[in-house]
């Protein structure tokens, strides 16, 4: 890692292979699999993000998806334009291109922590909507009441795509299994019972929520597609994108390119993690923005024939809606828990979704 202004500890993201964590039943854990769980904790804690090597998710399974998102977001706009929503804030179905403002064109708090970073560890400037397109679909169990139904309405089926619901639910089931693992192990690596984040998962509005951003229009280096930001929900997973262009800061304020290894899934956290645990695990911030790699890959797949659109195999998994958010265990001595006062979590993203102008003020 490249020498910092300031002087900085070079913590890398840890690689977590959790195969040991899978094998074992009925809570006897074996000291691999403890290991692992306190690697991960630790690396969400220093860096706020980690990097898993699940078997379960094959490199075909990420295909097939990737390929009917390409598809789907080549179509013509006209043809899209009916699986849009905002009556229920975009939280399912797609989201238009310049529709959604990066939080941090409004959020003065992160705005401050802008102009805290290095020069070279800035963002690309934020100057409005971002272009990208977005699908919101979602994955798993729907509460049976729920005061927040904005957040929990039926799914979306576009009507040219016949293998829709089965294609998003099979990456979409692999993607969430992968990243309640993740909660689970967390949640023993940081002294919880194992269930701490888990049981706040359960029939949360979890979204499989890929983008998509038209590299024909929008492919000229240094080009945003996704203005610099954290995530609303609890730990945001991606699989490994065609493209590649996102960016991420480490806890010290290191910007770094992200590159997923072969057969790993990368995770972040989210803003209700940071509340559960008063802070100790940062939200992550990250951009999107074209570099030459991505151009070169450009050019590589309009050649094999595909729409260059570029895909972010993204799925937001969530604490419940009428779950309350306050800081757990022993998180709740922390000294910066009072900053986290108890809120529910239907409200904490309804509170987002208005900054970030996908719902309305009033």
């Amino acid at each position: 890692m490249a020498e910092r202004k300031k002087q900085r500890t070079a913590i890398e993201p840890a690689v977590v292979d959790i195969s040991a964590f899978l094998t074992c039943r009925h809570g006897e854990l074996s000291a691999e699999a403890i290991e692992a769980c306190g690697t991960l904790a630790r690396s969400l804690r220093e860096t706020s993000i980690v990097v898993l090597r699940d078997a379960r998710v094959t490199e075909n399974d990420s295909n097939c998806f990737l390929d009917m998102m390409e598809d789907y977001f080549d179509q013509p706009d006209g043809l899209k334009k009916p699986d849009c929503h905002p009556e229920v804030h975009y939280q399912v179905g797609t989201t238009p291109s310049f529709v959604e403002v990066p939080i941090c064109k409004s959020d003065m708090a992160c705005q401050k922590r802008i102009e805290q970073l290095d020069d070279d560890c800035k963002p690309a400037p934020i100057t409005g909507a971002d272009p990208k397109w977005r699908f919101f679909w979602r994955i798993g169990e729907r509460p049976d009441n729920s005061q927040f139904e904005d957040l929990n309405a039926a799914p979306v089926i576009p009507k040219a795509f016949p293998h829709w619901a089965e294609t998003m639910d099979n990456w979409g089931q692999l993607m969430l299994a992968a990243v309640t693992t993740c909660a689970e192990m967390a949640a023993i690596g940081f002294g919880l019972p194992a269930t701490a984040f888990t049981e706040l998962m359960y029939k949360g509005p979890h979204l499989l929520a890929p983008t998509g951003t038209d590299l024909s229009k929008h492919g000229q280096c240094n080009a945003t597609l996704a203005g610099f930001h954290n995530d609303l929900n609890l730990l945001t997973i991606h699989g490994k994108s065609r493209y590649p262009g996102l960016y991420a800061w480490l806890r010290d304020g290191t910007k770094m390119p992200v590159r997923i290894p072969h057969g790993c899934l990368l995770v972040q956290a989210g803003l209700q993690m940071e509340h559960l645990t008063a802070g100790a695990v940062q939200a992550g911030m990250h951009e999107v923005v074209v570099n030459e790699e991505t151009v070169t890959a450009v050019e590589k797949w309009r050649n094999a024939g595909r729409p260059t659109w570029r895909i972010s195999s993204t799925l937001f998994s969530h604490v419940a809606s009428d779950q309350v958010l306050k800081p757990l265990g022993k998180f709740d001595e922390e000294k910066d828990a009072p900053n986290y006062p108890p809120i529910s979590a239907g409200e904490q993203v309804m509170d987002i979704l208005k900054k970030i102008e996908l719902a309305p003020n009033a």
